[in-house]
């Protein structure tokens, strides 16, 4: 009885995350594709990072880094994640609309937003944090 019970609720929050999801992409505004993300022109992506001519960091300036985009994260106990399959719908800790994380090496480096540029998702960055902030958040 208590399984019954409990896929009753999983299904009426699936239920409720369903609308919601319907209800955002209904209401999406002029510009923004059905994934939620901007799209953009290439004219408005340039490059304006300084050249680097210092011959003692051109030995660090091609080692590979990992850079992730952080959606939003959630804890779930061991019995849910085995619940889980296709079409299920996990609830993060962000609200819609909220810039994502962008990390290097686990990191926060900025936030940004989701764009396309020619069928292909990308980060518009809008908020870099400094060089200080970074350090200072390490300690």
């Amino acid at each position: 009885m208590s399984d019954e019970n409990n896929d009753l609720d999983q299904q009426a929050l699936a239920d409720e995350w369903a609308a919601a999801l319907e209800e955002q992409t209904g209401s999406a505004t002029e510009g923004v594709s059905d994934s939620g993300a901007k799209a953009v022109d290439l004219d408005e992506l340039q490059d304006e990072s300084i050249p680097i001519d210092d011959p003692k960091l051109d030995v660090i300036l091609d080692i590979p880094v990992r850079m992730t985009m952080e959606v939003g994260g959630t804890e779930i106990p061991i019995r849910n994640l085995l619940q889980l399959s296709q079409g299920s719908v996990i609830e993060l800790n962000r609200v819609a609309g909220e810039p994502l994380d962008v990390k290097i090496n686990g990191t926060l480096i900025a936030h940004g937003e989701v764009v396309v540029v020619n069928d292909r998702y990308g980060i518009r960055l809008t908020d870099v944090i400094s060089p200080q902030e970074r350090i200072r958040r390490l300690k």
